[in-house]
């Protein structure tokens, strides 16, 4: 079948005597003679006026979609009745509800907070069926001190300050134009069933980690102006800042008790203090600049980060991460092995396993989960790698379980890891991170498919026969360590 194509978006702009102008070019009219409104873009709308409503909902509810100055909206009361006197009343339209929300700014330090009354109003015209159906969406700013029944087009009005310039290279014109366009993508989504293909806050809610990040972001970016490696800063910064934000909020619902034997008080200031821990602490394996453990390290988390080679970032954190930054080459082809497991103090039972870009060492995040009793593990691979060899979908054994997949080769990887996760006895959870990077996709276990006993010594069984056959097919190179090894770096 076809697909059908979104039409062309052409907006103009709303001028009488033009010979494009829309043939009604009126302006709103308000029962309040007050109330100015100035037409001043339109589009064709492409979708019926039923589901005018269904589009809009997604400026009202996610208004950061539409400008990068917004973290997001909270509804603060909805309400059908008892309308706010602060909303125009238009003439030949009546009120069908209002939403009363606030939006928050992505930074709070430089931007204030607004409230706003969303109201959606529908025509008086055409009986009982069309005034039911919203037509006309109204923004009204709270702050101190007619359209036909079936509009064949969108249009966007102002009651502006007097004086604001309203031709095509002002700013409201411009933001207007972004408005319009927005919502003539988001018609014709409804029209045509679209679904998002990218899904975050499936494990995380958005509040509680939006909320943590920008408090997390002031505490740290003072690193982007210190950066010590030949690296974009404010990539891998704030990157870091994400996934360290994600990692505490995912640790804080996957523990009970804080790892401390006496019981922390909370601290109204920093509140992650006292939030549950991994009971062995966390370990990063290929930490590369370190950043990821200095700033859980920063935060009062205990874990170790682990690495081939110091880089020039890690003499320049504080001491308390120095100690925590160790150069040493992992081995995994002798993780079957109890007295080479037990010889390693990082991997005690109970400890989180990150793996963040950790190349060929990702497949082997799972295994040594399952060898070592971890905790719980976080995996967001980049290159796609296998045991011994760069994973290749014609080359690479599928599991038992794994079916084809005609996707590209990149989720063709994320599917085989999903299923050796499986194979390992571990619940699949995955999320697309918010953090500034094209490989933002992270795989979770912090949950057995089964306790039971006799199927964990399986789970352990599947993961050593791994490691023998890796062993057995000799491919796979242990790289040695560069520089002083240990913690004298």
């Amino acid at each position: 079948m076809a697909q059908t194509l979104r039409p062309r978006f052409a907006p103009l702009p709303c001028e009488v005597g033009r010979a494009d102008a829309r043939p009604d070019p009126d302006p709103l009219a308000s029962a309040n003679d007050d109330n100015k409104w100035i037409p001043l873009i339109w589009c064709p709308a492409d979708f019926p006026p039923e589901l005018f409503e269904t589009a809009v909902s997604q400026l009202i509810h996610h208004p950061e979609y539409n400008s990068t100055l917004i973290l997001r909206s909270e509804t603060v009361s909805e309400t059908t009745s008892d309308f706010s006197p602060a909303i125009p009343v238009l003439r030949g339209f009546r009120i069908l509800r209002n939403t009363h929300r606030r939006l928050l700014p992505r930074r709070p330090g430089r931007d204030a907070g607004l409230e706003q009354h969303c109201t959606l109003h529908a025509s008086d015209c055409g009986g009982d069926a069309a005034s039911s159906i919203a037509t006309t969406l109204v923004l009204t700013p709270i702050v101190a001190s007619g359209e036909p029944c079936h509009p064949p087009v969108l249009r966007i009005e102002t009651a502006s300050i007097p004086g604001t310039p309203t031709d095509i290279n002002s700013r409201l014109y411009r933001t207007c134009l972004a408005l319009l366009e927005t919502l003539h993508r988001y018609g014709w989504g409804a029209m045509t069933n679209y679904k998002k293909r990218v899904l975050h806050d499936c494990i995380v809610p958005r509040e509680p980690y939006q909320d943590l990040y920008l408090v997390m972001r002031e505490r740290h970016k003072h690193l982007v102006n210190t950066w010590q490696e030949s690296t974009d800063p404010l990539k891998h910064v704030f990157e870091d800042i994400g996934i360290a934000t994600f990692l505490m909020l995912l640790w804080k619902e996957m523990y009970s008790s804080p790892v401390s034997e006496s019981p922390l008080e909370p601290d109204a200031a920093e509140p992650w203090k006292s939030w549950p821990r991994p009971p062995a602490g966390f370990l990063d394996l290929g930490c590369g600049n370190g950043l990821l453990t200095h700033i859980l390290t920063a935060e009062g988390y205990q874990g170790i980060g682990v690495d081939l080679r110091a880089r020039t970032s890690w003499s320049h954190y504080p001491a308390t991460t120095q100690a925590q930054l160790r150069v040493e080459a992992l081995d995994p082809t002798e993780m079957d092995n109890p007295v080479h497991l037990s010889s390693h103090p990082y991997f005690r039972p109970g400890i989180f396993i990150i793996g963040n870009h950790a190349d060929e060492l990702t497949p082997w995040v799972p295994v040594v989960a399952t060898l070592c009793s971890a905790s719980g593990y976080l995996s967001i691979p980049c290159c796609s790698w296998a045991f011994d060899m760069r994973y290749e979908r014609s080359s690479t054994p599928a599991y038992p379980f794994q079916t084809g997949s005609n996707t590209s080769s990149y989720s063709s990887y994320r599917i085989w890891l999903a299923s050796l996760s499986l194979h390992l006895g571990w619940k699949i959870e995955s999320e697309t991170l918010r953090i500034p990077s094209t490989r933002n996709w992270a795989i979770i276990g912090r949950s057995r498919t089964s306790e039971d006993i006799a199927n964990l010594a399986e789970f352990g069984h599947h993961a050593k026969q791994i490691v023998q056959t890796a062993r057995e097919r000799g491919l796979f190179k242990t790289r040695r360590p560069e520089g002083k090894a240990g913690g004298d770096h």
